[in-house]
C-alpha cells in the first residue's frame, strides 16, 4: 500500500509539471528543456552480452517554480551454460542485471538574488540483483543557489525525509527516518563540452538503518546542434546489506544524448 501511494506521489508531481506547461498564459514565461539518451553495448565471441542504458530528464521553469523529473533504465543479458533436466548443457542468454530508477522534484523560488527556495522530492529504485527489492523516499526543505555565472552553477539543499527499503531475502520492509542532503555542480568547459557532478546523501537518523549515498560524475560533448556524446560515472553505497553483497556499485557508461 505504502509503494502505491509513494507512485502515485510521482506521478501527481509529474502531472502536475506537464499540466503547468501547457497553461496557455503567457507562451514566453514557460522554458521547457528536455534530453534522452541510450546507449548499447554488444560482446561476441568467447562471451556474448548485450546491454542498454536509456533515460530521460525534463526541466520545466514557470515563474517561481522549477520542476525537475529524471528516468534511467539499465538492462543487460548475458550469455550463460544452463543444464536442462536431461542433463545436457546448452547457452542460453539470462538477465544478468536490471535496474530502473525514477526521481521527481520540485523548488519554489522564495528569493531570486541570491536564489532560496522550499522543494519536495520524490525517489523511487527498482534493482532486481541488489539487496533490496525496491528503494523508496520522500524529502522536503530548503535549498540555494550558491553560485551562478556565465559558465558554472551550483545547486544544494537539504531537508527531513523518509525513506523506504524491501529487504529482497526476507521481504521486510524497513522503514526510517532520514536527513537528505543534495548538490548538483555544472560547468561549461567550452561551447561544446559541459561537466556535470551530483551528489546525494540520505542519512538515517537511527544507526541501525541503512544509508544511501550517490554520486554521479557526466562528461558531455556536442557532436552536432542537439546531439551529444555522454560518459558518465556513477557510485552508489548502501550501509546495510544482505552478506555477501558489497556496499558499493559502480556503473560506468558512453550514451548518445539528444536535446529538444
Amino acid at each position: 500500500m505504502k509503494n502505491n501511494l509513494i507512485a502515485a506521489a510521482i506521478i501527481a508531481l509529474t502531472a502536475s509539471a506537464i499540466a503547468s506547461a501547457e497553461e496557455t498564459a503567457k507562451p514566453d514565461e514557460h522554458e521547457i528543456k528536455a534530453s534522452a539518451e541510450l546507449g548499447f553495448l554488444f560482446k561476441t565471441g568467447n562471451t556474448k552480452s548485450g546491454d542498454i542504458k536509456t533515460g530521460f530528464d525534463i526541466e520545466h521553469n514557470y515563474l517561481q517554480w522549477r520542476n525537475l523529473l529524471n528516468f534511467d533504465l539499465l538492462y543487460k543479458k548475458t550469455e550463460t551454460e544452463v543444464e536442462d533436466a536431461n542433463g545436457d548443457v546448452k547457452d542460453e542468454f539470462e538477465t544478468s542485471d536490471q535496474k530502473w530508477s525514477i526521481d521527481a522534484q520540485t523548488n519554489y523560488t522564495l528569493t531570486k538574488s541570491p536564489q532560496n527556495y522550499l522543494y519536495g522530492n520524490l525517489s523511487y529504485q527498482d534493482d532486481r540483483f541488489s539487496s533490496f527489492d525496491n528503494q523508496s523516499s520522500v524529502s522536503v526543505g530548503w535549498g540555494k543557489q550558491w553560485m551562478k555565472d556565465k559558465v558554472s552553477s551550483l545547486f544544494a539543499d537539504i531537508g527531513p525525509g523518509y525513506k523506504r527499503d524491501v529487504i529482497k531475502e526476507t521481504g521486510d520492509t524497513e522503514t526510517a527516518a532520514i536527513v537528505q542532503a543534495q548538490a548538483l555542480y555544472e560547468r561549461a568547459i567550452n561551447e561544446h563540452v559541459q561537466f556535470k557532478q551530483s551528489l546525494v546523501a540520505k542519512y538515517a537518523v537511527d544507526s541501525d538503518k541503512n544509508s544511501n549515498y550517490k554520486a554521479e560524475s557526466s562528461l558531455t560533448t556536442k557532436l552536432i546542434e542537439d546531439l551529444q556524446m555522454k560518459f558518465s560515472f556513477i557510485v552508489e553505497h548502501n550501509t546495510e546489506v544482505a552478506d555477501g553483497d558489497d556496499n558499493t556499485d559502480t556503473q560506468t557508461a558512453v550514451t548518445l544524448v539528444y536535446s529538444f
